[in-house]
């Protein structure tokens, strides 16, 4: 009896399958050619269709999409550093460029980024009086955290992490491109901000691209952390987009057109 029941099962369990087999269309027999050939079409992708800018007629201008940081105009996107209530201290001048008034203290944008392209020209005082670290002394801090060095690094020996092109006593630049005090030099720049994990510890380090007067000084950089004048670099804490500031190092360093691109 125990036989009969067990054969009796595997009976219904056979026809079962069987059944629905038949219900559904299945191929079993292989394509005639494998794997099948590659078709063009099938690694092109049309959707969504890249977006339409307009880039700028003269190299170094800003594209459609930018943000104009100054132009020449006014300092409106940006405020002082200690007390954000209060407008940038630094001068306009001949409604081109603006400098730094010493001890004005730090400036920084009014909006907050993360990854970016950013544009910025700068010069050295046109009169030199010091050397070192008092030549045109000034930086650019992405997140205001992350110093791209701005120096006048013309016939001026300093220490390699702390000249014009350096992450500051991060990364020396790869080559010394700086221009005469009396020439306007420029920084584009490719930034990317770091991530961090959900218990605040990085995950990925910020990282750096920077063309000085077109030429790479940093290439793809790893950004070791936060800028310190003294200590090791490091990421004491997570944070998310955050100002771009310039630095009031008590010289008379000058910037002009400024815009950015958020990537």
């Amino acid at each position: 009896m125990k036989t009969n029941s067990i054969k009796n099962a595997l009976l219904v369990t056979v026809f079962s399958v069987t059944a629905s087999f038949a219900q559904h269309a299945f191929v079993n027999t292989p394509p005639e050619v494998s794997p099948m050939p590659m078709k063009p079409e099938m690694t092109e992708i049309w959707n969504p269709e890249v977006k339409v800018i307009i880039p700028a007629k003269k190299i170094g201008d800003a594209p459609s999409d930018a943000i104009i940081l100054f132009d020449g105009k006014n300092l409106n996107q940006w405020v002082n550093k200690k007390d954000n209530s209060k407008p940038a201290g630094w001068k306009i001048v001949n409604n081109d460029y603006f400098e730094v008034v010493p001890e004005s203290g730090d400036i920084q944008t009014v909006m907050k980024f993360g990854d970016c392209q950013l544009h910025i020209e700068w010069s050295a005082p046109d009169e030199v009086l010091d050397g070192g670290q008092m030549r045109g002394n000034s930086g650019v801090f992405f997140q205001n955290r992350y110093e791209l060095q701005v120096l006048d690094s013309y016939n001026n020996r300093t220490y390699n992490n702390g000249q014009a092109g350096s992450i500051y006593k991060d990364h020396p630049p790869l080559v010394n491109a700086m221009k005469t005090p009396l020439e306007w030099n420029v920084y584009d720049v490719i930034y990317t901000a770091p991530r961090f994990k959900a218990n605040g510890l990085i995950d990925a380090p910020a990282r750096i691209t920077v063309f000085h007067n077109g030429v790479v000084v940093q290439n793809n950089a790893t950004i070791n952390g936060l800028t310190l004048y003294m200590g090791l670099h490091n990421y004491p804490e997570s944070h998310g987009e955050d100002v771009i500031s310039l630095q009031d190092h008590g010289c008379k360093t000058q910037f002009r057109n400024i815009w950015l691109r958020r990537l």
